[in-house]
């Protein structure tokens, strides 16, 4: 059986019962989304920073320049608390207090090691182009020595983190139902479009599939 990744820090408190700690659900969540927030404090300031993610196993990652405040301050282990959410549509409600969103979050806090073993660094990297477009990291050149050295990863071990998700149709006051306003859900989805060739692009060089039907994994 999986362990639950549940903790009391990560305890979801209100409506509880849209709460979930089980890894396959909080990971569906990680690997469909782009983008994730990075909260950490830093003498004796809150810093909340938007970021690339990846997973790559049990272990959220996340990169950037060696100069970063960011990622020089969470590798001296300090907490941090990293927050991810998919915005799957807007929840239209018969009144104005019941209007709401059906998504999927997770938050995952503990804290960061620094990724310095060679060839964990060149298979993070591999991933976190696969994480953001499947088969291209096949497709580039990879880094060489001096971006390497300018480039610091970081590994969270996904250990303490819980899902909140909503879904569904409005829930609306009992008396409200027979009101004439339209009430339900507007679907929302990340789309992409076809690849769009750089400028400089070399004759004769086709778009390749992954950028003409780039899709990303949908978990909902």
């Amino acid at each position: 059986m999986t362990a639950s990744l549940q903790t009391p820090r990560t305890t979801v408190k209100r409506l509880p019962t849209r709460g979930a700690y089980d890894r396959a659900t909080v990971e569906a969540i990680v690997d469909e989304a782009l983008i994730c927030h990075v909260g950490f404090v830093v003498e004796g300031q809150p810093v909340v920073i938007p970021t690339i993610h990846w997973r790559s196993g049990d272990e959220l990652y996340f990169h950037g320049s060696t100069a970063s405040r960011m990622l020089r301050s969470l590798k001296n282990g300090i907490d941090v608390c990293v927050t991810i959410t998919l915005l799957d549509g807007l929840v239209m409600a018969r009144s104005a207090f019941h209007h709401s969103m059906n998504y999927r979050s997770v938050v995952v806090m503990g804290t960061a090691r620094e990724v310095t073993d060679p060839a964990e660094r060149l298979a993070a990297l591999d991933a976190l182009v696969e994480h953001v477009c499947a088969g291209r990291s096949k497709d580039v050149r990879p880094p060489n020595e001096r971006e390497l050295v300018q480039t610091l990863v970081l590994a969270l071990p996904i250990t303490e983190a819980s899902a909140k998700i909503r879904t569904g149709g409005p829930v609306d006051d009992e008396e409200d139902y027979e009101l004439s306003h339209w009430a339900g859900v507007i679907p929302l989805r990340l789309t992409a479009l076809p690849g769009e060739p750089d400028e400089r692009l070399g004759e004769g060089i086709e778009t390749p599939a992954y950028a003409r039907e780039y899709r990303r994994p949908m978990n909902s």
